[in-house]
């Protein structure tokens, strides 16, 4: 984070503690979703609503290497909470939300969908071992920590059938997406009322009719200063990246299932 972020961050946090002194929790927000989906984006962006509280997936006090830290001390957190809505991410907890919605009274869940073309081409900029990963977790779903976990039975099977030991990193990227984003489906998402699908394309296309969505859904007062930030420059700003066959018919299947949403 830039010098300029952190000090503007430490402003607009010290004047949300004082708007919100003695002011009380009324909704945990769990921001949910495929890594380079556009979480950042959103957390930034409900981080800027005068009544939350956030917590980033690089905030030590919550999170140990990106993963959420145990359920003890995010109670905590949430008991000292000065927010009327603490709002934290769970990227590494896709599997765990189901339970965490039922451990943390007035959660609800914001679990933002992202065209796999693009995630796709952003993984392959900036990571560099999808394939080994896919690999491992094609032998043995416990093999890669959290990426792996949650996976079910027909998932694996899918994955032991198309991945190859020569598999590309824009496939084995792509084949992360699905097994990660999946999971939305097989908890039933699409029918709970207290999980809201966001696509990140029309988010960026239409920012203000989908942030009053959000902000309606997370009980927050809209305002048009949030989005001042958000564009849609990223949206197929590259070539579509070259994957397998069975891959793409596989993603094309899932992204076509969460158009429909």
């Amino acid at each position: 984070m830039e010098k300029k972020d952190r000090f503007f961050r430490h402003i607009l946090l010290s004047y949300k503690r004082l708007l919100n002194q003695g002011s009380c929790c009324e909704q945990v927000l769990f921001v949910a979703g495929m890594q380079r989906s556009g979480t950042n984006m959103l957390m930034d962006t409900l981080e800027r609503g005068y009544s939350t509280d956030v917590y980033h997936e690089w905030d030590k006090r919550a999170f140990d290497n990106y993963q959420m830290r145990d359920r003890t001390t995010i109670q905590g957190l949430l008991e000292k909470s000065h927010g009327q809505q603490f709002v934290i991410k769970a990227l590494c907890e896709l599997q765990e939300l189901t339970e965490l919605m039922t451990l943390f009274d007035y959660s609800k869940t914001i679990w933002i969908f992202r065209q796999y073309q693009d995630v796709v081409n952003s993984m392959v900029r900036s990571f560099g071992n999808m394939d080994k990963q896919v690999i491992r977790l094609a032998n043995d779903p416990d093999s890669e920590a959290w990426l792996g976990k949650g996976m079910s039975e027909l998932t694996h099977a899918t994955l032991k059938d198309v991945v190859k030991p020569d598999i590309s990193l824009a496939s084995a990227s792509a084949l992360q997406w699905y097994i990660r984003n999946v999971l939305f489906f097989e908890q039933g998402f699409e029918s709970n009322e207290k999980v809201l699908p966001v696509i990140y394309e029309q988010l960026v296309d239409i920012p203000k009719f989908e942030m009053e969505r959000i902000f309606g859904f997370a009980k927050m007062n809209y305002s048009e200063r949030v989005i001042r930030n958000i564009h849609s420059s990223s949206v197929g700003r590259r070539e579509s990246p070259v994957i397998d066959v069975k891959v793409k018919e596989l993603c094309s299947s899932l992204q076509q299932k969460i158009a429909e949403l």
